[in-house]
This record gives structure tokens, C-alpha cells and sequence, in this order.
């Protein structure tokens, strides 16, 4: 009988008179060595715990191998390492950096024994009506304890209360390509998705809801601005707080709310044939501008305007007459501010514009922390898969955040963070006292690496 062994070294076609062998005899190694500064953030912050809260697990202990915080700890690490897929896992539980990220004892040939898709998939299978006679989905991710973790994780965030904060609130598009719960065709958007919503603070995001596109961007919105709003209060009673959007936001119920209840809010106001009358002498100065100078020019317009049926009472709106080489650009906004505390220019430049880096941080989730993967039949599985992904960018946020500050990957996306710092290929050996974990002496990024160990309370001696 033939034995068929696999060869364990291979030979290429030479380089000029030098040979070229390869052998398979590395040991354990990982692509994904500088995930460990993940593992730093995680120790410094307590976000995953924040999350692992959340969880029910009606399992029975002594016949569960992987705890659910585990559970949730690795599927959070994959999105954030950039493993968007639970079959992805089938392999990643092998891998030694996982388990070292999960505090799990290596093996003798440094290979941990982690959670396959069949378990992770439990936290979107499961419901929670129905765990308690489950045979197999028993660990129940409660959504409004997430809710109440983003907010909080948030607010552990400041050492002292600041004294104003800005909400910015915006819906996007999540194309859907099956027959998903709550699927419908969107006529802005030219395809059937979903309409999810977010809301940031900065950096920080706060509040993430899954919805059917089949309603108005800002359905649901007041609901979760209360809820934020009160938790806030709750912990820093005097600060002051700003509620920022586009037009598809500026609803009469939200700023009725907002002027009862001490919020401020400067929203985007859609143009209409009354609007642009009133911005008509303003519009003609900036035209004349224009062709004096041959460079777009902006005048601005401050008025006091009120709706003929959907708004309860007068408001103050800023109007910018542009005019740009296609033409006149005329937009406007309205807003509880007093023309007192900042002028028109500063609104709407300032004030109004910054709200357009929240669209970076919806594209970080979006592309590379994959919230769009909403691939399950069923939409309360679906909006976990969202909660999974915003869990990893509150974990790589706080890297960004904690560990690089002062380096000039401080401003960096998601995306560049991990190709330039979490993807390092590593060779890792273990003993009994030590793990020993090997990068390549070229890595260019080291003096950041460093860095950022250092920050976040690491050694890097």
C-alpha cells in the first residue's frame, strides 16, 4: 500500500546563480500580530464588558465550552480585524492571536480552540420569546441594553462633563440583494434597502437603529434623541446640548420638542419658491460679485420664516446666496441659536458644514466595519449584525482615539488603522512563563506601534 504524505518544502525557479526553497516548517503564525493593541484598549476601557452586559445566556454552564462574552469578544475582534463573514471563523479559531486576544490558554503548538460559526450565530438566531424551550439558540442579545451601553460607553469617555456637545443624526442606505424582513424600494436611493440611522457625538457614535425604508428619514428619530438626551442629563445635568442634521431631519415635532426641553438645533431646511424669494436681493449681490471676481462668491441672509401649515411658530433661518460658475446655489437652515451667539456666516460655515464629517464615520461602518452586512433572512437578526458592527468601531474608535493620539495616524479611518497597524504578519512561540511574539524588522510603523502602546499603558520597553 502506497503512503501519500504532503511535501513539506518546495523549490522555485532560481534567482540569478541563488536558489530558492521554501518549507512549511514556520510554526504558528498570524496576519493579524497588531491586534494586540486591541486587546490594550479593550483592558484600558472596558468597552467589551460594556457590551458583554447585554447578553442573556440561558445555556447550561457546565455543558457550555465558550462563555457568551467570549462569543461576543470574538466576533467583535473579527469585524474590526476585518473578518466580515461567520464562516470566516471556521479558520480564525485556530489562530493563535484570537486566542490571545480572548485570554485563552495555547495549546502546545500555540493553536487555541475558539467558537465556529455554528456557535457565533447564535446571538442572531436566537429570539427571545422562544430561548427558554430552544434546544441550541439560548444566549439572547437584548437590544435596548445596547442602546443604553453605546450612550454610556460614551459618557465613560470624559473625565469631566464638557460644556456643550453636539449630536449629529443622519439616515443612509443599506442596499439589500434577497428577500430580507423589511425589505422595500427606496425611489431616492433606486434600489430595495434598508434605511438605518445614526447618531453621532464627534467621534463617538451614540445611537445606531435598523429601520425599513418604507418610511421618512427622520421617523424614529425623536424617540431616540429623548432617550439619549435623558441619559445624558441624567449624568451631566448643566451641559449644553446641540442637535445637528440635514433637511430630511427638520421636523416640526423635533424642534417643538427641542424648544421645550432646552435642546438647540440647527437643521438644513429644503429651498421652496418662498424661500428663494426672500433670498432674491442677496442672491443678485452675490451674482455681481461673482462676476466681479470670477470666483464663486457667498452672501448671507438672515430672516425670520414660518411655514403655512407644518410649523407651530416662527423660526429663525439663515439663507446662503451662492453663486457658482453653473449658477445660482441657494440653501438654507434653520435654527434655535439667536443671531446673538453666532452670526449667519459662522452658522452655516462653521457650524452647519462640520456636521459632513459624520458622513466619514457612517462610511467607516458602512465599508470597512461591514454594517452593511445585513444578508439574514430575518430583521432582528439583521439589526444585531449593525449592533456587531457598531460594537467595532466603538472598539477601533477608541484606539484612534487613545492609542494614537499625537501620532499622524490620530485622524486615520478604520480602514488605514488596520492595513497599517493590525495587519502585521507575526510568528508566535510559547513556553511556559512567556508568549513570544515576533514582527519583521522592517515594519515601517513600528515607531507608532510603539506609540500607541504606550498610550494606552502598555510597556513598550
Amino acid at each position: 500500500m502506497k503512503t501519500e504524505c504532503t511535501p513539506q518544502s518546495a523549490q522555485f525557479q532560481p534567482s540569478g546563480n541563488r536558489e530558492i526553497r521554501a518549507a512549511f516548517d514556520g510554526g504558528s503564525i498570524s496576519s493579524d500580530g497588531g491586534a494586540l493593541l486591541l486587546r490594550e484598549v479593550e483592558k484600558k476601557t472596558g468597552i467589551l464588558k460594556f457590551f458583554s452586559s447585554c447578553l442573556e445566556d440561558q445555556r447550561d454552564p457546565s455543558r457550555t465550552l465558550h462563555p457568551a462574552a467570549d462569543l461576543l469578544a470574538q466576533r467583535i475582534y473579527a469585524i474590526a480585524l476585518g473578518y466580515e463573514d461567520l464562516n470566516d471563523h471556521d479558520e480564525l479559531r485556530r489562530d493563535p492571536l484570537m486566542g490571545l486576544l480572548l485570554d485563552k490558554p495555547l495549546q502546545g503548538n500555540s493553536t487555541p480552540l475558539l467558537a465556529g460559526k455554528s456557535t457565533l450565530n447564535r446571538f442572531e438566531l436566537t429570539r427571545p420569546e422562544s430561548a427558554s424551550t430552544d434546544r441550541y439558540k439560548k444566549v439572547i442579545l437584548h437590544q435596548d441594553k445596547v442602546d443604553q451601553a453605546l450612550v454610556d460607553i460614551f459618557l465613560a469617555a470624559y473625565t469631566d462633563p464638557p460644556k456643550e456637545i453636539i449630536f449629529d443624526l443622519d439616515a443612509t442606505d443599506d442596499p439589500l440583494h434577497g428577500k430580507q424582513e423589511g425589505r422595500y424600494f427606496h425611489g431616492y436611493y433606486g434600489c430595495y434597502c434598508y434605511l438605518p440611522l445614526y447618531i453621532f457625538c464627534g467621534d463617538h457614535l451614540i445611537g445606531t437603529r435598523l429601520r425599513p425604508s418604507n418610511r421618512d428619514a427622520a421617523a424614529g428619530a425623536l424617540e431616540e434623541v429623548i432617550r439619549i438626551v435623558d441619559r445624558v442629563r441624567a449624568s451631566w445635568p448643566e451641559v449644553r446640548i446641540l442637535l445637528r442634521a440635514d433637511s430630511g431631519f427638520c421636523r416640526d415635532a423635533i424642534m417643538t420638542w427641542c424648544e421645550s426641553n432646552n435642546v438647540e438645533y440647527l437643521f438644513g431646511l429644503a429651498r421652496n419658491r418662498r424661500l428663494e424669494e426672500r433670498l432674491t436681493s442677496s442672491m443678485v449681490e452675490a451674482k455681481e460679485q461673482y462676476n466681479e471676481t470670477g470666483t464663486p462668491s457667498r452672501v448671507f441672509k438672515n430672516f425670520y420664516h414660518r411655514t403655512l401649515d407644518s410649523w407651530s411658530r416662527v423660526r429663525r433661518v439663515v439663507g446662503k446666496a451662492e453663486y457658482l460658475p453653473k449658477g445660482p446655489n441657494p440653501r438654507f437652515v434653520v435654527t434655535s441659536l439667536s443671531r446673538a451667539e453666532v452670526d449667519e456666516r459662522r452658522l452655516y460655515e462653521d457650524l452647519y458644514c462640520a456636521r459632513g464629517d459624520m458622513e466619514n464615520r457612517i462610511k467607516e461602518q458602512q465599508l470597512y466595519l461591514f454594517a452593511d452586512r445585513t444578508s439574514s433572512h430575518a430583521f432582528r437578526a439583521n439589526q444585531a449584525r449593525l449592533y456587531f458592527s457598531s460594537m467595532a468601531y466603538v472598539l477601533m474608535s477608541a484606539l484612534r482615539r487613545l492609542g494614537l493620539a499625537g501620532t499622524e495616524l490620530a485622524r486615520a479611518q478604520c480602514s488605514t488603522i488596520r492595513l497599517k497597524l493590525l495587519k502585521i504578519g507575526t510568528r508566535i512561540r510559547t513556553s511556559v512563563r512567556r508568549v513570544w511574539i515576533s514582527y519583521s524588522e522592517s515594519y515601517p510603523y513600528v515607531r507608532i506601534f510603539l506609540q500607541a502602546l504606550a498610550n494606552l499603558g502598555g510597556s513598550p520597553a
